[in-house]
Order: C-alpha cells, then sequence, then structure tokens
C-alpha cells in the first residue's frame, strides 16, 4: 500500500526558512517523478516543484523559483522541501505526490491531475 506522510509545517514569521519532509512507504521514490503542492484557503492546488527520477530534471513554480528546493534521499526513501525567504502568501497544506506511471516532470506537471498518490498534507502559516 502506498503511503506519503508529511511532516515539518508550523508558523514561522515572514523571511523564515522551513524544511518540509514526505516520508514514502509502498513506493520507491528514486523510481518515479515527486512533486510538491500546495493549497490555500479559497484557492486551487497549485504544484510548485517536480522532480524526475534520479537525478533527473528539476521544476519549480515562478512563485517559488530561487527560495524553495526540491530534495530527495534515497536510503531514507524521504523527499524533502527546503523553504527559505518564507512570505506570507507561502502560507498553505503543502502535499506531497507521485505516480507510478510518471518517472519524469511531464509537461503541465502543475496540474494535479497527473499524480495519482498523495499525502494527507502539512500547514504551513508565515505570519508575524
Amino acid at each position: 500500500q502506498v503511503q506519503f506522510v508529511e511532516s515539518g509545517g508550523g508558523l514561522v514569521q515572514p523571511g523564515g526558512s522551513l524544511t518540509l519532509s514526505c516520508d514514502a512507504s509502498g513506493f520507491t521514490l528514486d523510481y518515479y517523478a515527486v512533486t510538491w503542492f500546495r493549497q490555500a484557503p479559497g484557492k486551487e492546488r497549485e504544484g510548485i516543484s517536480c522532480k524526475g527520477r534520479g537525478d533527473g530534471s528539476t521544476f519549480y513554480a515562478d512563485s517559488v523559483n530561487g527560495r524553495f528546493t526540491i530534495l530527495r534521499d534515497n536510503f531514507k526513501n524521504t523527499v524533502y522541501l527546503q523553504m527559505n525567504s518564507l512570505e506570507p502568501e507561502d502560507t498553505a497544506v503543502y502535499y506531497c505526490a507521485a505516480d507510478s506511471d510518471r518517472r519524469r516532470c511531464p509537461t503541465g506537471w502543475e496540474s494535479w491531475k497527473y499524480w495519482r498518490s498523495w499525502g494527507q498534507g502539512t500547514q504551513v502559516t508565515v505570519s508575524s
């Protein structure tokens, strides 16, 4: 059974940093593309980063490019999202996602429709 568990969310001040973790079981992350999404209240789920299998290509949404970094630890079967220079607009529930049919980040990877396996999410709140 595929299971993703996100952790590391919390309350942080503007300009601060957080690192989110996504632990996978029943699914070898190194074999597939992995993504991070977020969803703010009243907004659609937004793809913010995708990393292809192995050392595959990495993509970021314009809104986080240069501030967020997606990393994968194959030994721990965990994917991370390092978030720096956080802004109030980054407040959202953050999700990791993957799909056993996707080894690379497809065109349109930002759409949640491409990804079938999801975690339960972790809340990130950026506020002073």
